[in-house]
């Protein structure tokens, strides 16, 4: 069986959805690393009997024999699963697990990526910009802002009187469609 981690710094919505969708014969989400103290996928977390890590800002960019640095590598996951983690990923953490770390984001890359560009901000700017579609990209994690290789976009049109709350869930549930099944088709090609 094939066993994932997941990075999240907010509700942690979308690591729900995947360990609700996925079966737990083909998948084994074994920790939930967070860099919030108070974000809501600490508690959903909790609710889903997933072991949760928390990464303190102090460590972060820093290679060493921290906590949770440590437990990364105990856990030795298959794939890093970013699901709305906002810290840019330190190079020596893209290093350690090559083509393992996997971002999940609410645009077509590479519109409206890298740094700052996230959540309601993602949307307010393609509202802004007046596009016809928006959607999700899955990509693989290198050292600069959402600029590893694409795996998967999917896409929807932007309706001329949307607002930006409106066109986030819409791009939400984009996310919870796409973004397990994507998964298991990196896992198990």
């Amino acid at each position: 069986m094939k066993s994932i981690v997941i990075f999240a710094s907010g509700s942690g919505s979308n690591a729900e959805n995947i360990i609700a969708t996925l079966s737990p014969q083909s998948l084994h989400v074994t920790r939930i690393y967070c860099n919030n103290p108070i974000a809501g996928i600490i508690a959903r977390a909790e609710r889903l009997n997933v072991p949760i890590c928390l990464i303190p800002k102090s460590e972060w960019n820093e290679a060493g024999d921290f906590e949770w640095q440590l437990q990364l590598r105990q856990d030795a996951p298959d794939l890093i699963v970013l699901a709305g983690f906002l810290w840019k990923i330190p190079p020596f953490l893209v290093d350690e697990f090559p083509d393992k770390i996997i971002n999940l984001h609410p645009a077509l890359l590479p519109k409206f990526g890298g740094k700052g560009m996230y959540g309601q901000r993602v949307h307010e700017a393609v509202l802004e910009q007046n596009e016809l579609n928006t959607g999700i990209s899955i990509h693989y994690v290198n050292a600069q802002y959402d600029e590893g290789a694409l795996i998967f976009q999917a896409q929807i049109p932007v309706a001329p009187s949307q607002n930006a709350e409106e066109l986030s869930k819409r791009i939400h549930e984009l996310e919870h469609t796409h973004f397990p099944n994507v998964l298991l088709q990196l896992l198990y090609p």
